[in-house]
């Protein structure tokens, strides 16, 4: 679960940062563009790999308990 919520807020910087960009009240420097997406781009996998790990505890749990 700590995986899906860190991937969740590294998407939400991932968002954020170039919107401000956009609206001008943060500067468009080449350094905060890579962390923009190195953010949005980390946190996709990392969301991935959380969610992937949930659902596979849960199919362990209702196995064990079938059992």
């Amino acid at each position: 679960m700590k995986l899906i919520i860190v991937g969740f807020v590294l998407l939400l910087v991932g968002v954020v940062l170039p919107f401000l960009m956009v609206l001008g009240l943060v500067e468009s420097t080449l350094l905060l563009n890579f962390l923009a997406y190195g953010s949005s781009t980390t946190g996709l996998i990392l969301g991935f790999v959380g969610i992937a790990q949930y659902r596979g505890g849960q199919k362990r749990r209702r196995h064990q308990d079938a059992v």
